[in-house]
């Protein structure tokens, strides 16, 4: 795990580098002036409830472009800029309790250079009452300077996709029902050739207070039959569900990336092959 060697060999804060942290760790760490807490809900969500100090980005605005692929560089060091993240931050991100919205936060700010981030391991409000300080007015936001980094190795093309059919592992993290081809967001039914189906969903439980993260002990045993010899490429509907298990193999010791097209991308291109088990 490449977060906690990093951390064991910095001599810092175990917790502070683990790919996900729980409440008890954000109580601990909330006084550190580097700490940045990301809410990615809807702004109308955040402002009726919040952890007290975390500021909002709306993922379905502002982390996907018009064709549901990640934003241009500008666009996203101006989101992360006025969030007040620089490369001194330390940034956790929470959402709803999907997961999605905050992995994909923690993908795009990886594959930005940024890799002091972790992922709550519940959503908002999916804790005993009291567990942690909340409120409903916003703070005012100090903006500093993001200063992007583009790491290509974490970023999947089509074209790279395509001609990795047969030769690196891909995982489709649909629900089953989509990859089985009886549901689609694209115009063609399916999923890409090879791909194995670890729906996103399975990362994650359903609790008495709310969905939680399983832990990594759990996960390793889900995903003990992949191999780690080869470089694993994620995809779903739009990279949101693939960035979700972009968190859960990377901290697990996979070389993994994101297609970002995804199926809205591949699923509506006549020119690439499909594998449809429906019609079968």
């Amino acid at each position: 795990m490449r977060k906690i060697f990093l951390a064991l060999m910095l001599g810092i804060s175990l917790w502070a580098q683990s790919a996900v942290v729980d409440i008890a760790w954000l109580n601990q760490n909330k006084g550190d002036k580097d700490l940045v807490i990301i809410d990615l809900r809807d702004p109308k969500e955040f402002l009726q409830g919040h952890i007290k100090g975390a500021v909002n980005i709306y993922a379905l605005e502002k982390l996907f472009d018009e064709d549901y692929m990640m934003p241009g560089l500008d666009e996203l060091r101006e989101t992360f800029s006025n969030a007040g993240i620089d490369s001194n931050s330390k940034v956790v991100l929470y959402d709803n309790g999907e997961f999605i919205w905050a992995a994909r936060a923690y993908w795009i700010l990886e594959t930005l250079g940024h890799n002091s981030v972790s992922l709550l391991n519940v959503g908002y409000g999916n804790w005993q009452e009291g567990a942690i300080e909340t409120s409903i007015n916003p703070i005012a936001v100090k903006p500093k300077q993001f200063v992007p980094r583009v790491d290509n190795s974490k970023l999947q093309t089509k074209l790279g996709t395509l001609v990795s059919i047969g030769k690196k592992t891909i995982i489709d993290g649909r629900a089953q029902p989509h990859y089985m081809g009886q549901e689609s967001f694209a115009k063609r039914f399916g999923h890409i050739p090879t791909a194995l189906n670890y729906a996103c969903t399975q990362n994650y439980e359903v609790t008495q207070s709310g969905t939680q993260m399983k832990d990594f002990d759990t996960l390793r045993e889900l995903y003990k039959d992949l191999p780690k010899d080869k470089e694993i490429i994620l995809y779903c509907d739009g990279g949101a569900e693939a960035a979700l298990n972009y968190v859960v193999l990377q901290e697990l010791g996979y070389d993994v990336s994101v297609y970002d097209g995804s199926w809205l991308e591949w699923g509506n291109d006549p020119a690439v092959p499909v594998e449809n088990p429906s019609q079968n």
